[in-house]
């Protein structure tokens, strides 16, 4: 092939020469035939082509030449150098070159095992030790890649025969105790399935994770223990386990639906979608991927009406959407608890604290936290039971992590004030509005009461309108004031003449101008043109 290569490179360099001369020599011509110009190009271009072919022709004849020892040490070359596609291409080619030949295998064995091929792997020890049974060390080395692969059985049978021609002690030792851990690796897998067809879960998770303890490659087994950690409860587990899954499988599609339905129990509901969403990619009427996409989207939805209709003080709409919500299923409890808190808040927005208490109850009783004390807390102010909200923030306060205690504190203190408050004059109460209250709410429960009490629209009990457009005027003016609020809050005295001894206090501001001030009076003519008038208010 060499000698015919060189042939047709000499005919086509010799052709290009004649041509050249020819054409230079037609060039002192006046005129020059078309014709002899396009043969004289087409001619050019085959001789060209001859030499391609040749060369194309060499370089295969060469390659073709080379022995099974040459490829084989192009490929230690290759591996060495990481270049693990390209060494398994040379030993190929040294197979095909010497198929009955087992290092060839032996070596195509070693670059898959390297490139965590183990499944290829396999296929290339079996055929070498086929090829020579006598080497003791390929059947321990398949043996062990066996048992990566979680066939167990198959390893023990194979450990056997490796004993048998063991000659020297160092494999003999090797062959007893592979054959011991193959043995015990057959039997956890054996329990392990026992174990999950009999459902009983955690059981099931302690012996596949003994067996992935002595396995590489067993994605079969990795995926049930997945399966027997989402019905433990071990969400976490199963992100973890799946996520494994996933990176070594990418289109492992009952990965993406399991993982997802345990973002869903873990309420991450972003993560969630993500995972059905990729699902469906892969299969778009996937069921399963699609029955948790679309619960989730009505769970995710009504929850977010929710939301919305609280911030607008839609407070029994609000209630409403987030019952639709956890009742879609009333067993994801990390999504029902948060949103329970937020039904609690929503009824105490109503002044329907009995409620409030109720749900909030709900919540401590399914599992005492810090966040359910403080809503039951809150809702038992609101109901005037302080003795009771005391003794609840008492609790949150016990079992609060440090960081959390002063907040628990607090809370306390607030209580403790409002039963001292609530022996005197209660200027929450007074206006109707919890001790949460924003600025905005206190403000209108103010103008509301006020205009209800002002004594020119109340002739027949003048004396008791003017006494409760005092107190609300009073309560109004403490409320609304962000530094005698803080003191209010902390029980305090507000009023420098408010001392003990249960004397009285002056207002220090006519009630009728107070009112006039922040909202023009509402068309009410003021008492005594404009006279200052004080109100004498009991301790």
């Amino acid at each position: 092939m060499n000698n015919l290569g060189q042939m047709i490179r000499h005919l086509a360099t010799l052709s290009v020469v004649y041509l050249l001369r020819l054409t230079n020599h037609a060039s002192f011509l006046t005129t020059r035939s078309s014709t002899t110009t396009t043969t004289t190009v087409l001619l050019a271009t085959y001789c060209c082509i001859g030499a391609s072919v040749a060369g194309v022709a060499d370089a295969a004849g060469e390659e073709k030449t080379l022995s099974a020892g040459k490829l084989r040490s192009l490929g230690e070359v290759a591996l060495s150098e990481r270049k693990f596609p390209e060494a398994v291409t040379y030993y190929r080619k040294a197979i095909s070159v010497e198929p009955e030949n087992s290092i060839n295998y032996y070596k195509l064995y070693s670059v898959h095992k390297r490139m965590r091929s183990l499944s290829e792997a396999l296929e290339d020890i079996t055929r070498a030790v086929e090829l020579n049974g006598s080497k003791v060390d390929w059947r321990i080395q398949k043996a062990k890649l066996l048992v990566n692969l979680g066939r167990c059985d198959e390893a023990h049978v194979e450990y056997m025969e490796a004993q048998k021609g063991a000659t020297d002690e160092r494999n003999a030792n090797k062959t007893v105790e592979g054959a011991r851990e193959a043995g015990e690796c057959a039997k956890m897998i054996e329990a392990a399935m026992k174990s999950y067809q009999k459902e009983s879960w955690g059981e099931a998770v302690g012996y596949f994770n003994r067996v992935l303890a002595v396995t590489l490659d067993t994605p079969d087994l990795l995926f049930m223990k997945a399966q027997a950690e989402y019905h433990t409860g071990d969400y976490y587990g199963v992100v973890s386990d799946t996520g494994k899954m996933l990176k070594n499988y990418p289109k492992h599609i009952e990965s993406y639906q399991l993982r997802g339905e345990a973002y869903f129990r873990l309420a991450e509901f972003d993560m969630a979608i993500k995972h059905f969403r990729e699902g469906l990619k892969l299969d778009p009427e996937h069921k399963g991927c699609k029955q948790g996409h679309k619960i989730l989207k009505q769970i995710t939805k009504k929850d977010k009406r929710g939301d919305e209709a609280f911030e607008k003080g839609e407070f029994k709409k609000a209630i409403d959407h987030w019952w639709e919500a956890m009742n879609s299923d009333i067993s994801l409890l990390s999504f029902v608890r948060p949103t329970l808190l937020k039904v609690v808040k929503a009824h105490i927005g109503l002044k329907d604290y009995e409620k409030a208490i109720e749900e909030a109850q709900k919540h401590v009783e399914n599992q005492e936290s810090v966040e359910g004390l403080h809503a039951l807390g809150e809702a038992q102010l609101g109901a005037e039971k302080y003795d009771e909200a005391m003794r609840t923030y008492q609790r949150a306060f016990d079992m609060a992590p440090e960081d959390q205690k002063r907040e628990c504190q607090e809370k306390f203190e607030q209580a403790k004030t409002a039963l001292k408050q609530s022996k005197e004059k209660n200027y929450y109460k007074i206006l109707g509005v919890p001790r949460t209250a924003q600025q905005k709410e206190i403000k209108k429960a103010y103008r509301d009461l006020a205009l209800k009490w002002h004594p020119d629209k109340n002739s027949e009990n003048k004396e008791e309108a003017e006494k409760m457009f005092q107190d609300i005027s009073e309560a109004y003016e403490v409320l609304s004031d962000k530094e005698m609020r803080s003191k209010y809050d902390r029980g305090e005295d507000v009023f420098d003449n408010q001392g003990g001894g249960g004397g009285q206090r002056r207002h220090h501001m006519d009630p009728n101008m107070f009112f006039q001030q922040h909202f023009g009076g509402g068309g009410h003519q003021r008492h005594g043109g404009g006279q200052r008038m004080h109100f004498r208010f009991g301790g």
